[in-house]
């Protein structure tokens, strides 16, 4: 049992189409998955913002050498789980350039099938005309002997 190849053009573009489909699902998943990290930074940042304020140095204001130990220590692990977040954002990023650079390469392949499509279909359409023209020419051709040979 062959395939057509007009058949097989039509699944590897209909296979394209559910390939881009999914690479730009993936997109979104992974720009989604970005946005989310990004957010969370930002409530880090917020967060560290607000207790720097709230145990920050006041003018005349003394805290015990333990306060301010812990303090200390509380704001280090808090920059820590920032650089730790800054690095879930690269990946992020990395996620989501790769995913783009997905979905521009199913794009590109999804376009260049369907214009194969389209050239194979303007050439069965010519071959087809062709056929018409030459029947309507041999046509011609009878008809016109026909009556010469009448004559």
């Amino acid at each position: 049992m062959s395939v057509h190849p007009r058949n097989a053009l039509l699944v590897a573009v209909e296979l394209a189409e559910r390939q881009r489909d999914a690479a730009r699902h993936s997109l979104r998943d992974a720009q989604a998955g970005a946005l989310a990290a990004q957010e969370q930074m930002a409530q880090l940042e917020t967060y560290a913002a607000e207790t720097d304020a709230r145990w920050g140095m006041r003018a005349g204001a003394s805290l015990a050498p333990e306060v301010l130990f812990h303090h200390r220590h509380f704001m280090g692990r808090l920059e820590h789980a920032m650089q730790l977040q800054t690095r879930v954002l690269d990946d992020h990023a990395q996620r989501v350039a790769g995913n783009e650079r997905a979905l521009l390469a199913a794009q590109v392949r999804l376009a260049t099938l369907k214009k194969l499509v389209a050239k194979r279909q303007r050439e069965l359409e010519l071959v087809q005309q062709r056929r018409e023209q030459k029947q309507t020419d041999e046509r011609a051709l009878l008809a016109l002997r026909l009556r010469f040979d009448a004559h």
